[in-house]
């Protein structure tokens, strides 16, 4: 099936404001919450006026280090937030929130599990491929053009998978390796157009955050002082951190439901 991304948007866009009054409290629980918490317990370190390349980049290497301990429960957490609200969007028994939320923590463990399976894959095969060809080739022009392709890959790879999510809490697989093959299945020729699709949202998203924390953020810090101006911009960049989460799984959900056909009960309620 040929991918339309301009009803994929509409039917996310319709999804969001149809469910708006249960997904704000999700999104509040599981996306800004952690996000501003994390934000005002670990705040970037300022990098030191002067200092060398190799000494920023180790600066940053000990604080993502310190991080780690607090970004893995938040990503569990948010898995469950993103599966909870994928099965609001396409679930046609309407589940209450908690049920949601019950559904989307059973799917947890293999949606990790496949992006762990197809982390460790794409290591393997691409980093060993990579490996021996720079080692033949010998040429520093070489080694960078297999980087590029082999980081182009990984993203056509990655587009792929990106179905596994809604693939968990709509289908209900939770084999991880049926999961991801799967949504490789579903995305098959339509590689292109998904990426082209999701990097267009992604940097949509990106520019607005930047324009938004640039903005406010400096008005609010000129306002208020310097502290004032952090914790304004670590508010600013939670929230619509959340709410890009929310228009996330809306969008997967409309993706799955374009790629994947209508389902058994869909098909079932046509001739009822």
């Amino acid at each position: 099936m040929k991918f339309d991304s301009s009803l994929a948007w509409q039917q996310a866009s319709a999804a969001v404001s149809a469910n708006r009054d249960v997904l704000l409290p999700m999104a509040g629980v599981f996306f800004l919450l952690p996000r501003l918490i994390l934000s005002l317990v670990m705040p970037e370190p300022p990098l030191a006026e002067g200092a060398s390349p190799e000494v920023m980049v180790q600066q940053m290497q000990q604080f993502y280090l310190k991080l780690m301990p607090w970004v893995i429960p938040m990503a569990l957490f948010q898995a469950v937030g993103t599966l909870g609200m994928l099965t609001l969007f396409t679930d046609r028994s309407r589940p209450t929130v908690g049920e949601a939320i019950k559904l989307g923590a059973k799917g947890v463990l293999p949606y990790l599990l496949a992006q762990i399976l197809f982390g460790f894959g794409i290591a393997l095969v691409l980093g060993g491929l990579i490996g021996i060809l720079a080692t033949i080739t010998r040429s520093g022009a070489a080694v960078v053009a297999i980087a590029l392709t082999g980081f182009v890959l990984v993203i056509a790879a990655y587009i792929r998978i990106v179905l596994v999510a809604p693939v968990v809490a709509v289908e209900r697989v939770y084999n991880p390796v049926a999961a991801l093959k799967r949504s490789w299945a579903l995305t098959r020729g339509n590689t292109g157009r998904l990426a082209l699709f999701l990097g267009l949202i992604v940097l949509v998203a990106l520019v607005a955050l930047g324009a938004a924390v640039g903005i406010l953020g400096s008005l609010v810090t000129v306002m208020g002082g310097a502290e004032v101006g952090k914790i304004a911009s670590a508010l600013i960049t939670a929230t619509l951190a959340a709410v890009m989460a929310v228009y996330l799984a809306a969008i997967l959900a409309a993706i799955h439901r374009q790629l994947a056909g209508p389902s058994a009960e869909d098909l079932s309620a046509t001739f009822e």
